[in-house]
This record gives C-alpha cells, sequence and structure tokens, in this order.
C-alpha cells in the first residue's frame, strides 16, 4: 500500500521536491560532471580577467569589455543557425562534440600562458572561437534537459541546474583568487581545460535508451520557422526582453567586480575572486527556492527585477568594500531568480520540435547582449567611472520593469491572470481568441 503524500513530515517533503529530478539516473550523472565542470569554468574566467586586467593591460576595463563581447558575439550572430542544428541533430552527439572543443579551446589558453607568449589579440582570438562554440553548446545543452527528464520535472530540473551551475559559481572564483595569489593564473586556466573531463564523462556513462530524444527537424526553412513560432508568443517575447535587458546592461559583473576591486577599494586577486563567491551565495538561495516551484509566475519576473534595480544602485553607491560585498548576495538572489524564471517560461511554452530553436534564440537574446552592453559598459568604467558601470545598469533594468508591465496592460495578446490562493499569485498567458 502506498503512502499518502501528507504523512509525510513537512521538511522532507520539501526536501523531496527540491530534488525530485535526483530521481534520473542521467541526470544525476549529467548534474555532477557539470557542477566539476563549471567550477573550472569558474575559475577559468576569473584567471582570464585578471591577466587582462594586470598582466596585459594597466587596469584598462575598455580592453576587458572587448575581450567579454568577443566571447559573447557569435552567440547572438549564430543563434538562429545553431538553434536548426540542435533540432536537425542528436542532442546527445552534439553535447559530447561541443563540449570537446571548449576542452580544446580552454586548453590553448594554457599553453600560451604558460608558455609566456601570451598577448591580449591571444586572448580576444580565444574568447571569440568559445563564443563560436558555445553558440552551439547553449541551446543543446537547454533544451538536452527535457530529453532527460519527464516534462513535470523540467522546471525542477533547470532549478537544479543553476543550483550546480551557482555552487561552482560560489566555489570557483574565491578558489581561483586564492590560487592566483599563491601560484599564478595558469594553475587556474589548467585546471578548467581538465574540468571538461567530467561533463564529458557523464555523456559517456548515460544510459542513452533511457533518455526521450525530440523528433528531428528536416527541410529547409528551419530558421525561418523558429524565428516565426517565437514573433507570435508574446508569452515568449516578453522573458527574452527582460532576459536581454538584464544581461545587456545588468549583468556585467565580469567588468562591475574588477573595476569596483581594484579602482574603487583598492583591492587584489584574493578580494576580487571573493566577491564573485559572495554574489553566488544569493544566486545558490534563488536556484533552491526555484528547484522547488512547479511552474514559473510572472511575479517571479517583476518583483525580482524591480528589487535588482534598486540593489545595483545601492551597489554603485556603496562606500565600502564591505556594503559592496554584502549587497551583492540579495542582486546575485534577484538576478537568477528572473533568469530562471524566464528560462523555465520559455523552454515550457516552446514545443519539443522546435525547442531547440526557441532556446537558441533566448540564449542569443540573453548573452548575446553582452557584445553591446560590456564594450558600453568599459567604456563608462574608463570614461565616468567605475560607479556608473553599475548605476547604468539600475536605470536600465528599472525602465524595462516598467515597460513590461505596460506593455502587459496595453497589449491584446497578453493577459495576466489572477489564480486562486495565498499569497495571491499572478501569471502571465498568451489570450487565445
Amino acid at each position: 500500500m502506498s503512502r499518502h503524500p501528507r504523512s509525510e513530515s513537512g521538511l522532507s517533503s520539501q526536501v523531496g521536491r527540491t530534488f525530485a529530478s535526483f530521481a534520473v539516473a542521467n541526470y544525476t550523472r549529467y548534474f555532477i560532471g557539470s557542477m566539476v565542470s563549471n567550477m573550472g569554468l569558474w575559475m577559468g574566467r576569473t584567471a582570464q580577467d585578471w591577466m587582462v586586467l594586470t598582466q596585459l593591460t594597466d587596469h584598462s576595463s575598455t580592453a576587458l569589455g572587448y575581450v567579454t563581447a568577443l566571447q559573447f558575439l557569435p552567440i547572438a550572430v549564430l543563434a538562429p543557425v545553431m538553434g536548426a542544428i540542435a533540432d536537425r541533430w542528436p542532442k546527445y552527439n552534439l553535447l559530447y562534440i561541443s563540449q570537446s572543443l571548449l576542452a580544446a579551446n580552454a586548453l590553448v589558453l594554457w599553453i600560451l600562458d604558460a608558455a609566456g607568449v601570451i598577448q591580449l589579440w591571444h586572448v580576444m582570438a580565444i574568447a571569440f572561437f568559445q563564443g563560436v562554440i558555445s553558440a552551439l553548446d547553449n541551446p543543446v545543452r537547454q533544451a538536452f534537459v527535457p530529453e532527460m527528464v519527464p516534462m513535470r520535472l523540467v522546471p525542477n530540473a533547470i532549478g537544479l541546474n543553476s543550483t550546480q551551475f551557482n555552487a561552482a559559481r560560489l566555489l570557483g572564483p574565491g578558489i581561483g583568487g586564492l590560487l592566483i595569489a599563491a601560484v599564478g593564473v595558469p594553475a587556474c586556466l589548467l585546471i578548467n581545460a581538465l574540468s571538461f573531463a567530467a561533463v564529458i564523462g557523464s555523456l559517456v556513462m548515460m544510459d542513452r535508451r533511457r533518455l526521450t530524444p525530440s523528433p528531428p527537424r528536416r527541410g529547409k526553412g528551419a530558421v525561418r520557422e523558429g524565428i516565426r513560432y517565437v514573433r507570435v508568443r508574446p508569452d515568449i517575447l516578453v522573458p527574452m526582453v527582460i532576459v536581454f535587458m538584464l544581461g545587456t546592461f545588468g549583468m556585467n559583473f565580469q567588468i562591475t567586480n574588477a573595476l569596483m576591486a581594484t579602482k574603487v577599494f583598492g583591492k587584489g586577486a584574493g578580494e576580487y575572486g571573493l566577491l564573485g563567491s559572495i554574489m553566488a551565495v544569493g544566486t545558490l538561495a534563488a536556484a533552491l527556492l526555484a528547484a522547488r516551484r512547479s511552474h514559473p509566475r510572472l511575479r517571479t519576473l517583476i518583483i525580482p527585477l524591480l528589487g535588482f534595480a534598486i540593489l545595483t544602485a545601492v551597489l554603485g553607491t556603496a562606500r565600502s568594500y564591505l556594503i559592496y560585498a554584502i549587497t551583492l548576495v540579495p542582486v546575485g538572489l534577484c538576478a537568477l531568480t528572473v533568469m530562471i524564471s524566464a528560462n523555465a517560461t520559455v523552454q515550457m511554452a516552446s514545443d519539443p520540435e522546435v525547442r531547440g530553436r526557441v532556446m537558441a534564440l533566448y540564449m542569443a537574446i540573453f548573452m548575446g547582449g553582452t557584445p553591446i552592453g560590456a564594450p558600453i559598459i568599459g567604456w563608462v568604467g574608463d570614461a565616468w567611472g567605475p560607479r556608473w558601470t553599475l548605476l547604468i545598469g539600475s536605470i536600465a533594468t528599472a525602465a524595462t520593469a516598467i515597460g513590461v508591465l505596460a506593455f502587459i496592460r496595453f497589449h491584446d495578446g497578453m493577459r495576466a491572470v489572477l489564480q486562486r490562493g495565498w499569497p495571491p499569485r499572478v501569471a502571465l498567458v498568451h489570450r487565445q481568441d
């Protein structure tokens, strides 16, 4: 006789709901491999940014902005084509190829730095090639989740993915900063290159018979079909607009944290790396909360976006390193809550046969905004000072929240529905004729 769910304690019930996707063995393997790889990735990013600022330039935020832009530019340009590829070919195979190429790219960066021949244009070229590979890797990884778990667990799996990503982000920059101070940049770059073996190993260990691949899309016109699909779906477009503005003007902490730590507060590599770890405390909390939600809500998009705008203004006016660091915790919580809710909304609203193309467009809009925002933020840092790199983001994201609310109010294709229960819940839905 099966136990009734209400016979379980409240705590065990909540824990079970938070980690429900771990009942799927393939997903558990992927989760562990991705977390190890992402930890190395954050260590590598910390080392790369520190190398650009202190080794290859004289603390030039403009140069760092260009490196960041080149890393994300291909994602914006190639997304429609890469999304069509993701829907046409098996995602398992594509993920194996993209992760192997990313590992090779990271290894080249380590070799150049360890040999003492690294130059700024090398970093820019490697960052650009990483962006090309990521243009394929991102939509494939996003669309691969529903192939590992049933659709009812997709929001939970997305939340747990964000948990492991931000757990790695919690540890990676801090460890990276300490390693830079102790043994130098090359050690972090090597660890990043080797860490890709973990996620590749998790793919090798998967039971492919238990995957549920989406039907492949054959024939011509796949790119145009994906764009047309998104264009007539305001319930998908609204989250995309939100993440575009957040990613373009708000989520530039690779630049802003580095500038605030070095130029405003006069700190070194250890304190800079620590800022990333402190911010990840908030993002990790947001990811765990998101894993418990059965369905994304409109309020988990708008309210955290407004909170991000207000708290980013506090960051921009912080008078001490301590205040800045503490404020990063709720900033991270608000930012990741928006991103996870938008991601889950778009994935669950998309039909399986177009999900790869939709997620490619989503990632292009989110991450592809960085080539626009990063050089602007870098120039603002040099021209107006580091604090304005944060205040610009605050103004832009506040305007976005207000604009989205106005759009929902007046657009015929959208409506906000007040749902029963306490606390009251408001859902964003596509109005049907």
